[in-house]
């Protein structure tokens, strides 16, 4: 999270202009310009207008706008940051270019009807995104450490060194179940599907064939086990009657990394999705030479290569309502912008619902929002520090569990660290090094509310809280790390998850268990008023939060349009 940044003071061309593309100064820097507005007043005067309005600038915003230009949209996005990406906005500090939310990627560079959602819409867009590849993270356990490789056979080996013959056992049984069902998991691309009646014409049409295909190669075993693809992936360890221990926490590890939740909350067809990604021959982990940054960079140059529009610090302070249906967005400056076909919210379901005139939202809808159970909130630690002393052979990424009987969902527990430096040194000064660590989803909101950023108190709080992290990045780098040697130091609290992503008390997104709840779809009560991102379907992580984008733009525009698309890149 950027700690250094706030939204400074807005400069506005005379009044009546458009908004007009963003014009790219340097790599993730991005200047806009908006219409200006007289003084707020109870009747807004229309200064600018589009087709559609999209609320955020996080990777689902970003994919329904660039995929709702590519379909000859008049489209808008309106970010309150003054850097895209939400939560994967990346930031400068002398120097130093750190990720503020994810860095874990694989399927990036993928293509075809099988390929990750987000590289499916880059490849929508005509964009590409050069990675650097690698096979493997280091795994520092309570029964040692080692480094974990994915594929088919590598993990084996350190499975009968840490955990014994009969996880082994247990693990070649798991891969032999679920990766013939990645088949099924995967014969219907995320891109393809729409929230209406067309999606019977631009999926299940379209793709029935494979999906027919799929479950007949699988035979009838494996087309009931398929049946398990939208309830936890809990049930399909249980009915394979998997009881070692270390393989219940890796898998629940894995899910965790996935997702932030374990195994009996997430949904099966998404960890057999990332099984077929991590552990099939010839797979390997990938990570944007540019940071996450470059994947915004590029989301943003499809966006307006086909004509759409972002403006920066423009803070939306409400979805303005009229005769019932959403009609466009008032800025806090009191520009308001209109909306002729839609509006849609990146916004988490509590920051939109925020966001909506209190007399037009429906009770039922309103007592669901609040009553959905909030994942907690993030602790983060970015470094930037002298490379000197550090291993040559440092990996990118860095796995801490001090106390698998806690869960991996325990607060203090797991430490994530990333050091993408390794893989791309432009990211921090010759000869120098940048670190993120975090701990994703955990942290307890409760400790911090009501305090006051500026006090000893807080401040005291986040020396505390942060003190694991720190732990964890010394036994990561070694004993050539110097806590005292780091040109940069930020720890970043929920307190600062809410102010800079905006997010309601810097939640993670919605706690729901796969099998009990279901994440809400992408309309709402209000006509003309959409959601993407994770808190709708399909979820929670980059790929899911691409495919909810995309579903939502796909949504907007003919079934004759989306199936052109479709064909134009050959899924």
């Amino acid at each position: 999270m950027n700690m250094m940044m706030g939204v400074g003071s807005l400069r506005y061309p005379p009044p009546g202009l458009p908004l007009v593309p963003s014009e790219r100064v340097s790599s993730s820097k991005w200047k806009v310009q908006v219409a200006s507005s007289s003084p707020p007043s109870t009747t807004a005067t229309v200064t600018a207008e589009a087709d559609v309005v999209v609320v955020g600038s996080g990777i689902g915003g970003l994919c329904c706008a660039a995929l709702l230009a590519r379909y000859e949209q008049d489209v808008v996005v309106v970010e309150s940051h003054d850097q895209p990406g939400g939560a994967a906005h990346s930031f400068d500090i002398k120097g130093y270019k750190f990720d503020s939310g994810p860095s874990l990627f694989s399927g990036l560079q993928s293509r075809g009807p099988q390929a990750n959602p987000l590289a499916q819409v880059l490849d929508a867009l005509g964009e590409s995104l050069p990675c650097a590849t690698y096979d493997s993270w280091m795994v520092y356990i309570p029964e040692g450490e080692f480094l974990s490789r994915i594929g088919p056979t590598e993990f084996f080996k350190d499975l009968e060194k840490y955990a014994g013959p009969n996880a082994v056992q247990e693990w070649k049984k798991l891969l032999d179940a679920v990766l013939p069902l990645s088949t099924a998991a995967m014969a219907l691309p995320p891109l393809s599907i729409r929230g209406d009646l067309g999606v019977l014409s631009t999926a299940a049409a379209r793709y029935a064939p494979s999906l027919i295909k799929s479950f007949v190669q699988m035979g009838p075993q494996g087309a009931l086990g398929a049946t398990k693809l939208l309830r936890p992936f809990s049930e399909v360890l249980d009915g394979l009657e998997l009881k070692d221990p270390f393989i219940r926490n890796w898998i629940d590890l894995l899910a965790f990394l996935l997702a932030g939740v374990k195994t009996n909350g997430i949904l099966s067809a998404e960890m057999i999705y990332m099984f077929a990604e991590w552990y099939k021959p010839g797979c390997c982990l990938e990570y944007p030479l540019d940071g996450t940054a470059a994947i915004v960079d590029a989301l943003i140059r499809g966006l307006e290569k086909f004509g759409g529009r972002i403006s920066l610090r423009s803070h939306v302070e409400k979805i303005v309502v009229e005769s019932g249906r959403a009609v466009g967005v008032k800025l806090r400056s009191g520009q308001f912008i209109r909306a002729k076909k839609a509006v849609v919210s990146n916004a988490s379901m509590w920051d939109t619902l925020n966001l909506l005139p209190k007399e037009v939202i429906p009770k039922s809808y309103s007592d669901r929002i609040k009553s959905t159970p909030q994942c907690e909130s993030f602790m983060h630690l970015h470094l930037g520090f002298d490379a000197e002393g550090i291993r040559d052979d440092l990996g990118i990424h860095h796995i801490v569990v001090n106390d698998w009987g806690r869960g991996v969902d325990a607060d203090q527990n797991v430490v994530l660290i990333s050091v993408p430096s390794v893989l791309s040194p432009n990211l921090a000064p010759p000869g120098k090094h940048v670190l993120h660590a975090y701990m994703p989803g955990t942290e307890p909101f409760e400790l911090w509310e009501g305090l006051d950023r500026t006090s000893a108190e807080y401040r005291k709080l986040k020396a505390e809280r942060s003190e694991v992290m720190w732990k964890a990045v010394e036994r990561a780098l070694g004993e050539g790390f110097k806590r005292e040697k780091c040109e940069v130091k930020l720890v970043g609290s929920p307190l600062t998850h809410e102010r800079f992503l905006r997010r309601n008390r810097g939640t993670y997104g919605p706690a729901l268990q796969a099998g009990k709840e279901t994440f809400p779809g992408h309309s709402t009560p209000i006509p003309h008023l959409f959601c993407c991102g994770d808190s709708t379907f399909p979820g929670i992580g980059v790929p899911a939060v691409a495919a909810s984008g995309a579903i939502v733009a796909n949504s907007l525009v003919s079934v004759s349009q989306h199936s052109q698309l479709l064909d134009a890149i050959g899924i």
